[in-house]
């Protein structure tokens, strides 16, 4: 059986192989709904599939956008990477994953593959951006949206939320309930001081502790983001002499490593210990006690990145805050935190 081609769709339509193509892409240019219903009417009847090889070597571009995350086995990565597929589904795209795993090669190994492979646009999570990737997008002139951190070394189009401004209203809470301090869970050396969420959220604490005339001195500790290794260092805080009464945890996988540690040490939370988080993964909210934590609107941050991403008017011109866009935090308020 023949192959079906572009040319017997538009002889059947009784239209041109361009408004065929127009049809197909969704653009550029307009095709008046009459002529469009035809064309998808041949498409159906014919059974033509277009060649999506012929068509990203024609146009330079593919149907794909590359995604690299710091680790997507962490859930609050898993549910961001999620969330950007689904918004990419919708504007007729699939998403290549990658995982830097917070190593600055990997990350530039994957902008380099990805950008070879002329993705439609890159959404970056980056966890420190160097220099050289920063100038690896540049050399590509790549289309580039940054989501959930905006790093230093790039000044591109960023969807972020309000770390800060979030943290803030966690640890003020956590003070609200009466207790003496709270003590912060940032995360580790290597983390950036500046552009990266976890240090907004300790920066958050810090200015809440301040307005409330408490001192953060001796109440910093430092945990890498995931379960396993705030857990041990829970149990390290949670055994010592000076046991805070409360914690506020830069993530929630930090948070429900701390939750494991006082279980295993038999301290009640909220009763001896209060506990808050940030991100509000889904698993939050089945977690023993479930988490007081900050949430955004996750789907809508992810929507606005594909959205930008893939817009003509990405490139535009403005100040770094003119190219921010961000989303309101807002606190989610459970049992761990001491409330009812």
């Amino acid at each position: 059986m023949a192959k079906v081609t572009r040319d017997d769709v538009a002889r059947l339509a009784g239209t041109s192989t361009a408004v065929v193509s127009y049809v197909i892409n969704n653009g550029p240019r307009p095709v008046a709904p009459a002529t469009r219903e035809r064309v998808l009417a041949a498409i159906k009847e014919l059974g033509y599939r277009p060649d999506r090889v012929a068509q990203a070597m024609a146009s330079r571009r593919t149907d794909l956008i590359g995604l690299i995350v710091p680790d997507a086995r962490q859930p609050f990565f898993a549910e961001m990477a999620h969330a950007v597929e689904q918004a990419a589904s919708e504007r007729g795209k699939m998403v290549l994953v990658g995982n830097s795993d917070y190593i600055s090669e990997r990350e530039v190994h994957y902008l380099r593959a990805f950008l070879g492979m002329r993705v439609s646009g890159l959404v970056l999570v980056s966890h420190a951006l160097n220099d050289l990737a920063a100038a690896e997008i540049d050399a590509w002139d790549a289309r580039v949206v940054l989501l959930h951190e905006r790093p230093e070394a790039m000044d591109d189009v960023a969807v972020v939320m309000d770390d800060l401004g979030g943290a803030q209203l966690a640890v003020r809470h956590l003070l609200d309930h009466g207790y003496d301090y709270v003590a912060c869970v940032g995360g580790t050396a290597q983390t950036p001081a500046v552009g990266d969420p976890v240090s907004d959220h300790v920066e958050g604490w810090r200015r809440a502790m301040a307005e409330a005339g408490i001192s953060t001195e001796g109440r910093l500790f430092e945990a890498p983001y995931n379960r396993y290794d705030a857990y041990r260092v829970g149990l390290d805080i949670l055994s010592g002499p000076q046991r805070p009464p409360a914690i506020f945890c830069s993530t929630d996988d930090q948070a429900i490593g701390l939750l494991r540690a006082a279980r295993e040490l038999r301290i009640d939370v909220p009763g001896e210990l209060a506990v808050a988080g940030f991100d509000d993964i889904k698993e939050a909210a089945l977690a023993d006690p479930p988490m007081t934590t900050v949430a955004s609107d996750r789907s809508a941050m992810a929507r606005a990145a594909v959205d930008l991403v893939l817009d003509d008017g990405l490139r535009v011109a403005g100040s770094r805050k003119e190219r921010l866009k961000v989303f309101p935090s807002r606190l989610v308020i459970r049992r761990s935190c001491g409330c009812e």
